[in-house]
């Protein structure tokens, strides 16, 4: 057994409940998610029987403690089951040596450095869609533009033709469907992880006879070396690859743009300071994924018992990590409901950390700044039209899906 958080035992209160797929929890989750932290710091839910760690450090433990955390079996709470993943590319499913195996057939494409190339390309992206936006004055600023930045960088990279982009826009969509009582694990989902599965191995069939200057081309031509030799991925693992690739690269910085559009609306001092200064953006970035964590779920399976907060939590327990939670508390951050610009502070946990640290955590970073430059260079202002915004919610997506903006 390990240690992972030492503090006063509590215990869970029979009034005091949550679990991720609540939509109630939709527009509002952080008061709850307060009640976790002071409360129950180690909160089982007996419905769905997996427990939760809300405070920043436990999470921190967490996430450094893969031995004994494992990713293995999912990081979504509804799709966790007793057997481990034995091969994917999806290589967030993945614990060592695998996922290091594979992490590192594209982590350079993801350095800072290599990610550096692509300003230029992102800043006439973003030109274009937010020109595009303002010629009409009143657009939806994720619809139009926070949805489709990311998932046209990543296109580019992983060489999708500009005419199947909006398709694959879509799809992802689909995959992040969310339904009451079954959250992502629903037929409209299981379709749209089927289609894009479908459409990467005929891709990366093509790439086989005729490689081009691609991601793509890169997975399915990367050779790997293990105990039993140098292999290449199988087609579904290269197509899995490509489907993580995508999906991740377009949901994070979709919603965290879509903050963006929606907490410096609320904050017009701090957008006015922010459209005089373009150096405080990078903070602002940092700041914003603090404050509304783009994706504040994640979920570990335990491979031995672990003592925390007076309680064990089981051998093979389901253990959220509530990222959107450890954002907020002040036993790390002071004052944390408060958004500020100018917030100075270490890190925070809404990329990961330690071995799952967000492999394009350096191009999400460069989209959110190139971005909300481009936003403010072309208007420092905007007003929400709050009645017909909409929030998209899942078991670890959290951010808008609609937001229509007048400018």
């Amino acid at each position: 057994m390990v240690e992972i958080s030492m503090s006063n035992p509590t215990s869970t209160s029979s009034e005091l409940y949550w679990d991720p797929i609540d939509p109630a929890l939709r527009n509002d989750p952080y008061p709850l998610w307060k009640r976790l932290r002071d409360e129950a710091p180690l909160y089982h839910n007996e419905r769905y029987d997996f427990w939760t760690l809300s405070r920043y450090a436990d999470i921190e433990r967490a996430h450094k403690d893969h031995g004994r955390f494992s990713s293995n079996h999912t990081t979504t709470l509804e799709m966790m089951g007793p057997d481990p993943i034995d091969d994917t590319g999806l290589f967030i499913w993945l614990d060592p040596p695998k996922h290091t195996r594979y992490r590192s057939l594209v982590a350079r494409a993801f350095t800072p450095r290599a990610i550096g190339h692509l300003e230029e390309r992102v800043r006439v992206i973003a030109g274009e869609l937010l020109d595009a936006g303002a010629a009409k004055g009143t657009f939806d600023y994720v619809e139009d533009f926070a949805a489709v930045l990311p998932p046209t960088v990543i296109s580019s990279l992983l060489g999708i033709p500009p005419s199947d982009r909006d398709y694959m826009r879509r799809v992802v969509d689909d995959i992040f469907h969310n339904e009451d009582g079954v959250g992502m694990m629903n037929e409209t989902s299981f379709k749209a992880n089927a289609d894009l599965r479908e459409y990467l191995i005929a891709a990366m069939d093509e790439r086989r006879t005729a490689p081009r200057d691609d991601l793509l081309s890169h997975l399915v031509h990367a050779e790997f070396t293990d105990e039993e030799g140098t292999h290449r991925l199988t087609p579904m693992t290269a197509a899995e690859f490509g489907l993580m690739l995508f999906t991740a690269g377009s949901e994070t910085v979709a919603r965290l743009l879509g903050w963006f559009g929606s907490v410096l609306e609320e904050h017009p001092d701090q957008r006015a300071e922010l459209a005089a200064d373009r150096s405080l953006i990078p903070n602002t970035v940092e700041e914003l994924l603090r404050f509304e964590a783009p994706s504040p779920v994640q979920a570990r399976w335990t491979m031995e018992p672990v003592d925390v907060h007076g309680q064990t939590i089981p051998k093979d327990s389901k253990v959220i990590l509530l990222t959107g939670a450890a954002g907020r508390d002040e036993r790390a951050y002071d004052d944390p409901d408060r958004f500020d610009i100018h917030r100075r502070f270490d890190h925070h946990v809404a990329l990961g950390f330690g071995l799952h640290y967000c492999l394009g955590a350096a191009l999400a970073r460069l989209e959110g700044r190139v971005g909300i430059e481009e936003t403010l260079k072309r208007f420092p202002t905007w007003t929400v039209d709050r009645d017909q915004s909409e929030l998209l919610y899942t078991s670890t997506v959290r951010g808008y899906l609609r937001l229509p903006i007048t400018v």
